[in-house]
């Protein structure tokens, strides 16, 4: 059994409600909200999530003036057991840990992604 499956895609973006209706009208997926979080989800358990953050500022690509703001959420079933397997894997655990349902670790290239419980 793997460690994880596909993961969840996270967008941050200025309204969530809106960029959510906007990509599940594209995929034609149905939108869910659970406390200002949106999800959008096919029917074979992909998702894609958007985090509203106060002052977005748009990427700038291709320039990294203002990098993608995207990061990966990857679900696991046991916390402990995942973060372990990152870090063997060369990722670290993020001194910052604001949940208790998912853990922010950095790929060996610092950039963030979290373990999600299923």
């Amino acid at each position: 059994m793997p460690i994880a499956q596909f993961p969840s895609f996270v967008l941050d973006c200025p309204d969530a409600a809106v960029l959510a209706s906007f990509y599940a009208a594209i995929l034609e997926w149905e939108v869910k909200e659970q406390d200002g979080w949106f999800d959008i989800r096919a029917d074979n358990g992909n998702c894609i999530s958007f985090q509203q953050v106060d002052d977005y500022r748009a990427p700038t690509w291709p320039t990294q003036e203002v990098p993608q703001q995207m990061h990966l959420d990857v679900v696991v079933a046991d916390l402990d057991v995942a973060e372990d397997a990152m870090v063997e894997l060369g990722a670290t655990r993020h001194e910052h840990q604001p949940g208790t349902t998912f853990r922010v670790m950095l790929d060996p290239a610092g950039h963030p992604f979290c373990l999600c419980l299923s």
